[in-house]
Formats: C-alpha cells, sequence, structure tokens
C-alpha cells in the first residue's frame, strides 16, 4: 500500500514520519531502500529530540549515504521557503509536498512479477511419478508344472503402471526350471509386494505359482 508524506520541512510533516517509524528501521521493510532515500531527501535537517523515530532513521540513512559516497562534502545550502530539492512542476491540483513512496511499474518489475507468477504455478503442476525396473523368480510347484501357462498367468495380471519385459527359463535341478521376468513399474501405481501377495500368488494363477521373489529394484 503505497505511503504519503505532506509538508516534511515542516513538524507537522516529521512527526508524521515519526509516527510511521514507530517500531520500524526504515519506511519500508526491514533494508534500506529508495523510499528511504526520497523521504530523507524532502526533510531539511535531523529532526529534533521530540522525533526519536524520526531522529534514529535520519542518523542511520545517513550513515549509509556516507558510505556511498565517501567524498568530503563543503556543505550546500538550498534557497525558498523549505530547504528541499526543487520538485519538477506537478499536475493541477497536485501538493507539491505529497510523495507517492510507489510510482508506476517498470518493465523490470512487471518482467519480475511475471516470473514469480510462473514459478507459481509450475510449483502447482503435479509431478511425474518415478518409475522402477524390478527383477523377479517366479519358482512353480514341480517338474510336472506347465511353465509356459505359468508364464501366461504371470503376464495376465494387467494393472496401470505396468508393463511386463523379457522373460527366460532358468534350470534350478531335479528337472525344476523357474521364470525370470523383467517388468517397469510406476512408483505410485504399482506396489510389487502388492503384486505378489494379491496377484500373482493367490487364486486362480496359484495353481501354477507356489512363490515369487524379488531378485532386482532399480529405481529408473
Amino acid at each position: 500500500m503505497a505511503v504519503t508524506f505532506s509538508d516534511l520541512h515542516t513538524e507537522q510533516g516529521v512527526k508524521s514520519v515519526d509516527d510511521h517509524l514507530a517500531g520500524k528501521t526504515y519506511i519500508s521493510g526491514d533494508q534500506l531502500t529508495v523510499d528511504d532515500v526520497k523521504v530523507y531527501a524532502a526533510v531539511s535537517e535531523k529532526p529534533r529530540d521530540a522525533f526519536p523515530n524520526a531522529s534514529k532513521w535520519y542518523d542511520c540513512v545517513a550513515s549509509h549515504l556516507a558510505k556511498s559516497f565517501p567524498g568530503k562534502a563543503v556543505g550546500v545550502s538550498i534557497g525558498g521557503s523549505a530547504a528541499q530539492p526543487e520538485a519538477p512542476a506537478a499536475a493541477a491540483g497536485d501538493d507539491d509536498d505529497d510523495m507517492d513512496l510507489f510510482g508506476d511499474e517498470t518493465e523490470e518489475e512487471k518482467k519480475a512479477a511475471e516470473e514469480r507468477e510462473a514459478a507459481k504455478k509450475d510449483t502447482k503442476k503435479p509431478k511425474e511419478s518415478g518409475k522402477s525396473s524390478v527383477l523377479m523368480e517366479v519358482k512353480p510347484w514341480d517338474d510336472e508344472t506347465d511353465m509356459k501357462k505359468l508364464e501366461a498367468a504371470v503376464r495376465s495380471v494387467e494393472m496401470p503402471g505396468l508393463l511386463w519385459g523379457a522373460s527366460k527359463l532358468v534350470p534350478v535341478g531335479y528337472g525344476i526350471k523357474k521364470l525370470t521376468i523383467m517388468l517397469t513399474i510406476v512408483d505410485d501405481l504399482v506396489s510389487p509386494d502388492n503384486l505378489i501377495e494379491d496377484y500373482l500368488t493367490c487364486e486362480p494363477n496359484n495353481e501354477y505359482i507356489q512363490s515369487v521373489d524379488i531378485v532386482a529394484f532399480n529405481k529408473i
């Protein structure tokens, strides 16, 4: 919200600054800004002790300006009824002593505001869920289990986020083979444990499948 100070060459004007600075260090926010420099330039001299907030603020701004302009000043007197720089001619009906601390928004400020809004929109976009590559071992009941039907039972399980990949039969011993099969899952949609317990090792698939083990699990 814009702040306006009037007649800063008078005690009434300085009092308005003093009241505004109650509990504050600077005119706007918690750091020195161009607002402070504008008001400082409009105040003709250091406020009296009767205005402690304004007096402390005046010294603070003067200290910052001294660091920015280290050259030795010889002193300047400005003529006129009010000891302050002459302001450009104002529009009809405007008070020359009124100061609007917030002028029209610059192109740079508009661009920065647009970038902030775009960043906010990006944070609201749902992030794409991660994927994982899983290698499973599927074991039959015995050497009489039809491994083609076992693999068909495995691949019959379908759900969003599940993609079956390459497979092969690996001899275990005593004529028994196990099925190793790759699958890719979307992490937020498919739980490997749920896939095994609720689909692969329950009816009707448990007619062929004795057990399923996760051999490898890698994030993609």
